[in-house]
């Protein structure tokens, strides 16, 4: 039982990051006035509901309780509840910016994932893994999009 309790706390942490990329991105596709990013910030929320979905299956197969919740601490937290004041001003390269930090915390807590993997099953390793190499090239589109922004303005 204590070896299901640590996968589920594993992959509760990955749903509560998820979840702040969900809220994040759809407050940013509803604020900004860019079709390109409103498209690429709905298809990144899109993205950690269908893998929300997949972590929250394992949860209940571990027979432990999906959380619901974001973070509520930490620079996750804090990098989605500034997004309000960045996409006031409509700039692109700040907001651009600011997904790449949060994208950077995404990855941080994957990795941090992948490091208890001597706890976790093999096919919750390789979850946790392909989720992680999908974020990553949701990153190295903002990442790219962001250096574009510093080139043309």
């Amino acid at each position: 039982m204590k070896t299901n309790e640590k996968i589920t706390d594993v992959l509760n942490t990955l749903v509560q990051i998820n979840n702040d990329r969900i809220e994040g991105y759809e407050h940013a596709a509803k604020e900004t006035e860019d079709s390109d990013l409103k498209q690429l910030f709905n298809g990144m929320a899109a993205k950690s509901q269908m893998m929300n979905g997949q972590l929250i299956t394992e949860v209940l197969n571990c027979g432990g309780k999906p959380t619901e919740s974001t973070t509520t601490s930490g620079k996750v937290f804090r990098v989605w509840m500034d997004f309000k004041s960045i996409l006031t001003g409509k700039d692109r390269k700040a907001i651009l910016s600011l997904c790449e930090f949060g994208e950077d915390a995404a990855q941080d807590t994957y990795e941090a994932a992948i490091k208890e993997s001597n706890e976790l099953p093999s096919h919750i390793i390789r979850l946790i893994t392909d989720q992680k190499t999908q974020l990553l090239q949701d990153h190295n589109r903002v990442k790219t999009l962001r250096n574009s922004e510093v080139i043309s303005h």
